[in-house]
């Protein structure tokens, strides 16, 4: 029974700046044994808009209800993406989700002391990388070294424009939403936005790139908020 429920909810997973879409591939393992269809969006991450296109395009492929869930800035790829009448609930995992007239530069441009200030750096051409020096520590301090190193000398750079761009009509507003927050996280600060969104959080120890080193967590949260939809 609990595989036929899975198999009626599709789970969609929307990566961050910086990386790419294999990063899901332990959540999307787990989540498929368990019987979810899952997809997963490649973004070009060169702007806002052109992120939540091709969620859009993924999600008209599909049934409803969908769980749309989103890493770092796919938080705010989703809370955008996610009014879709085919979504029935939002997944952030260590992740942004702007209000109204929010971006994500908005969001990390004035950090209060002590918080998280993630080592960006421009790219060149109206593109940002993250200091390849200090992607371990900031990024994927619980990731093995020689795989954190690789992630930093394969970054998809991401488009100046996306950071600038502001949401419209945030999906959280209308929509139940989780958030797994990473309490090693060295990127962005999460407690006050998993709080203001009113959703469900779930603390688990661990870097920014939690997705990829506690998989178990993750994917157990996004079952979670399939199970709560139904």
């Amino acid at each position: 029974m609990l595989q036929l429920a899975a198999a009626m909810t599709s789970i969609v997973l929307v990566h961050g700046g910086f990386v790419d879409g294999s990063g899901w591939e332990d959540v999307y393992k787990l989540l498929k044994k368990d019987g979810y269809n899952v997809s997963i969006v490649q973004n070009p991450t060169t702007s806002l808009a052109d992120d939540v296109a091709a969620t859009k395009r993924v999600l008209d492929t599909l049934s409803a209800p969908v769980i749309l869930v989103g890493h770092s800035y796919g938080g705010a790829v989703i809370t955008e993406a996610g009014t879709d009448p085919k979504v029935a609930g939002l997944v952030y995992i260590a992740a942004f989700a702007p209000d109204k007239g929010e971006s994500v530069g908005a969001l990390i441009k004035d950090p209060v002391p002590g918080a998280p200030v993630p080592p960006i750096q421009p790219a060149g051409q109206g593109f940002l990388i993250l200091d390849k020096a200090k992607f371990h520590d900031s990024f994927a301090a619980d990731v093995p070294r020689g795989k954190a190193e690789f992630m930093a000398n394969s970054q998809v750079p991401w488009g100046e424009a996306a950071l600038g761009e502001t949401i419209t009509d945030p999906a959280w507003r209308s929509k139940p939403s989780w958030y797994l927050v990473a309490t090693a996280d060295h990127m962005i600060p999460q407690q006050a936005m998993s709080k203001r969104a009113g959703a469900t959080v779930v603390e688990v120890e661990g870097s920014h790139a939690v997705f990829m080193s506690k998989p178990k967590a993750v994917a157990a949260l996004i079952a979670k908020a399939a199970n709560g939809v139904r």
